[in-house]
C-alpha cells in the first residue's frame, strides 16, 4: 500500500483537500488491535447498553456538520491522548482493552439518528486511521452507508471499517432506526515519533472550531492568520494534555 510520509493537518490547509497516496479504505487485518477488540465486542456492547439505561449521549459540538440538530451524538473515552477518566469509569473493561494499545489516541461511541446525515468533510490529519466497528447497524447500502472519496461502503455489526480520515468523506442513515458504532483513532506507525505534535495540533484545531461556533468572525480569517494563531496555541495544548492527564481533570 502506497503511503504519504509527510504530515498533513487541516488547520494549515483550510482551502485545500488532502491528496495523499493511501487508499480510502484500509484492510483491518493489518493491525494487531483489530482481532483483539473484535473478539471482545460483546463486552464493549454490554458496557454501552448499561450506560444508556441511565444516561444519554451528547450531541457533537459542530452543528454545521449534520443535516438535523442533535442527530450525531457521542461519548468519548479518549480524546487525542487526553484520558477522559470520568467517562472511562462507566466503561472499565472497554478502557482496559484500549489501554493495551498505546497507538489508540482517541475512542468514542457514536450514534447517528434515523433519517439524518453527517455532511461531507475532511478529517484533521493524515497521521491517523479512523476505525469504526458496527454495534447496531440497522441497514446496509443504500439506506445506511459511508463514502470515502468515490467509494461507498456500509457498516456491519461486529466488523471493522478502517479509513483515511483526511480524505473527503460523509455518512448517512436514511433508515427508520438509530445507528451505533464504536470509533477509535489509530496513530500510523510512520508517525509514532510525532504523537505529541499530532495530538496537540489537532486539539488546537478542535479548540478553534469550537470557538468558531460562537464567534463566527473566526470563519472569516485568512489562512495566514489561522496558521499563526494555531502555532501560537499549540504549545499550550501540549501542556494542557499532560496537565489534564496528570491531575485526572476529565
Amino acid at each position: 500500500m502506497k503511503q504519504s510520509s509527510k504530515l498533513w493537518f487541516s488547520i494549515y490547509n483550510l482551502n485545500s483537500t488532502y491528496s495523499g497516496l493511501e487508499t480510502g479504505f484500509i484492510d483491518p487485518v493489518n493491525f494487531d488491535w483489530s482481532n483483539d477488540l473484535k473478539a471482545n465486542i460483546n463486552i464493549i456492547k454490554e458496557e454501552l447498553e448499561a450506560y444508556l439505561k441511565d444516561h444519554q449521549l451528547e450531541s457533537y459540538f459542530n452543528t454545521s456538520m449534520v443535516s438535523k440538530k442533535n442527530s450525531w451524538k457521542t461519548i468519548a473515552l479518549k480524546n487525542w491522548s487526553i484520558e477522559l477518566f470520568k467517562n472511562q469509569k462507566h466503561f472499565p473493561k472497554t478502557t482496559e482493552l484500549l489501554n493495551r494499545y498505546p497507538q489508540i489516541i482517541s475512542s468514542s461511541f457514536n450514534l447517528l439518528t434515523a433519517n439524518s446525515k453527517i455532511h461531507a468533510h475532511s478529517g484533521d490529519t493524515n497521521a491517523i486511521y479512523r476505525c469504526h466497528i458496527g454495534i447496531d447497524v440497522p441497514e446496509g447500502l443504500p439506506n445506511c452507508g459511508f463514502r470515502v472519496k468515490d467509494e461507498l461502503r456500509s457498516w456491519e455489526n461486529n466488523k471493522w471499517m478502517v479509513f483515511m480520515d483526511a480524505y473527503d468523506h460523509e455518512a448517512w442513515n436514511n433508515s427508520s432506526k438509530d445507528r451505533y458504532i464504536f470509533l477509535i483513532d489509530i496513530l500510523r506507525d510512520e508517525f509514532k515519533q510525532h504523537k505529541q505534535l499530532v495530538c496537540s495540533t489537532v486539539r488546537t484545531s478542535l479548540f478553534l472550531q469550537k470557538r468558531a461556533e460562537n464567534h463566527k468572525v473566526l470563519l472569516n480569517l485568512k489562512q495566514v492568520h489561522i496558521t499563526l494563531i494555531a502555532k501560537v496555541l499549540r504549545p499550550f495544548a501540549l501542556v494542557a494534555t499532560n496537565f489534564c492527564n496528570f491531575l485526572k481533570i476529565f
